[in-house]
């Protein structure tokens, strides 16, 4: 390729200094269009990619927003929308359902906000689902979705419902009262005219009484004299203590001793022992005495039953010669003539 007539001749070297260029070698400057129009090439795919690139990412993010998916209205209504923003989340439990796409202002002056929920999550959704606006301490504020009944109808597009707030900041204020009348509290109680510096004081009392002469039983009975005389009375107690000790040891001696009571009722009870078994003895003897006499008192007794019988017969006989009698007198020619007396 030749080059352009405007552009300056190669420079040669004067005759005579240095060597002469080979034929072979390329005339600088020759191939510089050529590189050029390469670059400008590369150049316009390179830019091309890259816009290609931005586009895809943005289509990608507009996707992963869900820009392209079908979605539900919701409304929401809520006393005021501090904290919330457009993009904010609308989670059921823990998953993100919906997004907040607008907030209006509403002519109740409640706040509405529009939120978009997906077609895919719109069926956790119910007619009786309820909404919070939780705001915590730390962070920003939630939105979320309870549904208690998944039986229950789902919920229609556009539909409005209120959302239930719950702010805890709110509540720092109460907190920090309570705290300062906790504070005061504590304060009056261990000052030096509350409870319990009164008490603490009372218990340096005690411990300087107890660390006294007369230690725990100044404290017990209420004064050092009292307790000297309890120690008497302990004093007075062990010495009778004694004294009924060596009266114990002496009875002992007399009625466990050897000459003591007790072996003199044991030789007692062996001499009644002994009396009782000639009593029993003799008793025997009285046994059979008795037996024999009860033997001797029976054949009486039998006797007497066979004198009764022949009483009996003698009876009878007598009766017999009395009516025979009476039969001779009544027949006999000597007897005396029956009276008759006449009316």
């Amino acid at each position: 390729m030749s080059s352009p007539p405007d552009s300056p001749p190669p420079l040669l070297p004067p005759i005579g200094q240095g060597q002469a260029q080979p034929a072979s070698a390329p005339v600088p400057g020759s191939a510089a269009p050529e590189n050029i129009a390469n670059l400008e090439l590369k150049a316009r795919l390179l830019l091309l990619f890259m816009l290609l690139l931005v586009c895809g990412s943005a289509l990608y993010v507009l996707y992963a927003r869900g820009a392209f998916e079908s979605t539900q209205r919701l409304v929401l209504m809520a006393e005021d929308s501090e904290g919330v923003v457009v993009g904010m989340d609308i989670t059921f439990a823990g998953f993100p359902i919906g997004r907040v796409r607008r907030i209006e202002l509403a002519e109740d002056g409640k706040a509405r906000i529009l939120v978009d929920v997906a077609e895919k999550d719109a069926h956790w959704l119910r007619t009786s689902s309820v909404f919070t606006l939780v705001k915590g301490i730390v962070g920003g504020p939630n939105i979320r979705a309870y549904t208690g009944l998944l039986n229950d109808p789902p919920l229609p597009d556009g539909a409005e419902r209120s959302v239930l707030q719950g702010d805890a900041s709110a509540e720092i204020p109460k907190v920090i009262s309570a705290a300062k009348d906790l504070i005061d509290n504590l304060n009056s109680l261990t000052g030096s005219s509350g409870s319990v510096g009164t008490s603490l004081a009372n218990l340096q009392v005690l411990t300087g009484r107890l660390n006294g002469p007369g230690g725990a039983l100044t404290v017990l009975l209420g004064s050092e004299a009292e307790a000297k005389k309890f120690s008497a009375t302990l004093d007075r107690a062990n010495a009778l203590l004694a004294k009924l000790d060596g009266m114990a040891a002496k009875t002992d001696t007399q009625v466990f001793g050897d000459k003591g009571v007790l072996p003199e009722t044991r030789a007692t009870v062996v001499q009644l022992n002994a009396m009782l078994g000639e009593a029993r003895t003799s008793l025997k003897k009285v046994d059979a005495i008795l037996v024999d006499a009860q033997a001797v008192t029976s054949n009486a007794r039998d006797a007497t039953s066979d004198l009764g019988a022949l009483r009996g017969d003698v009876e009878a006989s007598l009766r017999k010669v009395e009516g025979l009698v009476s039969e001779i007198n009544r027949k006999w020619p000597f007897a005396r003539d029956a009276e008759m007396k006449l009316p």
